[in-house]
């Protein structure tokens, strides 16, 4: 997988050079830096602070309502910042919609495994190239990564089971060459040997490149699987850093919000 931010110049999404600093530095490929947001007057996030750690999963931790998936939205454009900034490689991006951000790179998959229920997975595959992806390509990144997508390429996407749509999801966003790759709840209600393999999946994805923040619900599936991670409770980030520090911080995002991990 191409790393395609590096492969070509950015486009008019990008609103400015990077940000000046007095020694060189390297820029994270996607960061939110102090930003609000929310719904109608309503406030979700509060100076939140995320980035996306290059070439490494990032797990994005927290009960629901701790306001995960409204940070994933404001990374990948389907929100704008009421305050604070967006960065893609150091350069403000804060007015980039959702489609100015997929074209340089940033591919969100949102919760709730989405296929077209009527089509076969491969005719899945097929509408997912129409977009520009490489048929060839993305067919042998689905099917190398997901095996068991082969077996059932003839057959309906709304007969899958839950893991298998799931994996369907995640090789039509790969399948794009993305350059970052943003999942939303990957594990729920899905049977842990299933959830391991769409982990493995990402990992290898994250050995080739890509940066990966996936938002988990489930403490102990993020804590096992990425190496940093941010814990979010009432929309501020409470900890970041490596995942073996973060057990205090998602006890007590996780046990304030009555929920547990």
């Amino acid at each position: 997988m191409s790393p395609r931010l590096h492969a070509e110049p950015l486009d008019a999404a990008l609103e400015g050079p990077p940000e000046r600093a007095a020694e060189p530095r390297t820029y994270e490929p996607l960061a939110l830096h102090g930003v609000a947001a929310g719904y109608g007057r309503i406030e979700v996030l509060h100076d939140v602070d995320v980035a996306v750690h290059r070439g490494a999963v990032t797990a994005l931790l927290g009960p629901n309502g701790a306001g995960k998936s409204t940070t994933l939205g404001v990374m990948s454009g389907l929100l704008t910042p009421w305050r604070g900034c967006r960065h893609v490689e150091g350069r403000h991006v804060n007015q980039a919609a959702a489609d100015e951000l997929a074209r340089i790179g940033v591919c969100h998959i949102r919760e709730g495994r989405s296929v077209f229920p009527n089509l076969s997975v491969a005719d899945n595959l097929a509408v997912a190239s129409a977009c520009g992806a490489d048929h060839d390509r993305l067919v042998d990144v689905a099917f190398t990564l997901f095996p068991v997508l082969k077996d059932r390429r003839r057959q309906l996407a709304g007969t899958l089971s839950g893991g298998e749509r799931q994996m369907l999801a995640l090789a039509r966003g790969l399948g794009t060459d993305p350059t970052l790759l943003l999942v939303d709840e990957l594990s729920m209600g899905l049977a842990p040997k299933i959830v391991d393999v769409l982990y493995e999946a990402l990992e290898q994805v994250a050995g080739t490149g890509v940066s990966v923040l996936v938002v988990e619900q489930f403490a102990t599936i993020g804590l096992r699987c990425a190496s940093r991670v941010y814990v979010m409770a009432h929309g501020v980030v409470t900890y970041h850093g490596p995942s073996a520090g973060a057990m205090d911080a998602v006890h007590a995002a996780y046990l304030g919000s009555g929920e547990s991990s």
